[in-house]
């Protein structure tokens, strides 16, 4: 199709020129032949505009992320496999109850906190998809490998889960993460947990978060990264070509780091009311709202409808809890292809508000936040087409 040659053809220059790929991207991204997570991996700063730098900066950070899961889930592992064999000298510097903060074995059982709330949450990704449940065709064989007798992370999970309450850190009291759309199964028995040798895609998102969580201790895991995580480990472990499709875990592992960098603000609760953190930005959407249909506006205001009711979701999960997952993933491929990052999920979520707009100027407040809550329009072509609008009409 001429879509994809216009593709092929930015894409085949030595340096991929990046306003022309931007602009390409923001109408939406074929699936065939990998184009999209090609495309991704470039607008999400992995891969460099030089085609010639790409295979040694993939080796490079494809061998790096191996080196994150030795450092930090094979070590512990092993670590704690071999307590039973050399007790002596584990117990002269290091212990169960050393009460020092750096004490191993304290960032172990803090470690276990996070992970167990990873766990929980990664468990009940689109359950309406079996993608997540389904093994992987490239589980990792580091973490795998049946010789050895290291405790994995399903291993912790496992032994954890039956000490421990769960931990819950939702980010605030009245906002609540998840969408009506994705109810959860009832208990952990229901998932098959597969045989040995086996990974299910879920575990491997698991493994992608709790590295972030390691490296990234200043914000850790925040119940809701996962639903960023998901459709681009979904994107590029669901390619077209064996080769890329391998390494989705590293792949994704990196453009997640990447993406949270320019979105981790909305995750620390610290931030909310500064310049770059969620308020400031809900505030944006009822002023973009209030410029672009002042009626509009002026009805939820009158019913005290705020802002974090509905567009702390919105935003900070970059609508991935309102969509179906293809869905989801055509409204990322313009929200990547913003060059000012972002700002045009303000004018996405003002579309949403300005296409419900007859019934929310008829509905009462119960009415009007079960909408807001539960987005009626599934057909996201019309929602992205009326925010391009309003972005035209400036």
């Amino acid at each position: 199709s001429p879509r994809i040659a216009d593709f092929q053809e930015v894409l085949g220059e030595p340096t991929v020129a990046l306003a022309k790929l931007r602009e390409l991207c923001f109408s939406g991204i074929p699936f065939d032949g990998g184009l999209r997570c090609l495309c991704w991996k470039i607008l999400l700063n992995y891969l460099p505009l030089e085609k010639a730098l790409w295979s040694s900066l993939l080796k490079k950070q494809r061998d790096l992320y191996s080196q994150f899961l030795k450092e930090m889930i094979i070590q512990p592992g092993i670590a704690k496999a071999n307590l039973g064999v050399s007790r002596e000298d584990v117990t002269l510097e290091d212990h169960p109850l050393n009460p020092s903060p750096d004490s191993r074995w304290n960032t172990y059982f803090k470690d276990n906190e996070v992970l167990l709330q990873i766990d929980k949450d990664v468990r009940r990704l689109y359950p309406d998809m079996a993608f997540f449940q389904r093994p992987t065709d490239y589980p990792c064989l580091l973490v795998l490998d049946p010789q050895s007798e290291f405790e994995t992370l399903r291993r912790r999970v496992e032994q954890t889960t039956l000490k421990a309450q769960p931990v819950a850190c939702s980010r605030s009291g009245l906002t609540n993460v998840s969408s009506p759309l994705k109810a959860a199964p009832s208990s952990l028995s229901e998932y098959e947990i597969l045989p040995n040798g086996c990974e299910a895609h879920w575990e491997v998102v698991e493994r992608i978060l709790f590295i972030y969580a390691k490296l990234n201790p200043g914000i850790a895991y925040v119940q809701g990264m996962n639903e960023i995580v998901g459709p681009l480990y979904y994107t590029f472990a669901t390619d077209p070509n064996s080769e890329w499709k391998e390494h989705a875990e590293a792949d994704t592992f990196f453009c997640f780091t990447n993406l949270m960098a320019e979105i981790r603000d909305n995750f620390i609760k610290s931030l909310d009311d500064s310049q770059c953190g969620i308020t400031y930005k809900m505030e944006k959407v009822y002023s973009t709202l209030k410029e672009k249909d002042v009626e509009l506006y002026l009805k939820l205001q009158e019913q005290n409808i705020k802002p974090q009711f509905f567009a702390f979701r919105w935003l900070t999960l970059l609508l991935s809890q309102e969509f179906l997952l293809p869905d989801v993933i055509r409204i990322w491929d313009s929200l990547f292809a913003d060059a000012k990052r972002f700002d045009f999920l303000l004018l996405v979520c003002c579309a949403m508000l300005t296409l419900i707009r007859d019934q929310l100027l008829e509905g009462d407040f119960t009415l009007n936040m079960r909408l807001l809550q539960d987005y009626p329009i599934s057909d996201v072509h019309l929602i992205l087409k009326k925010a391009k609008e309003l972005q035209d009409s400036k």
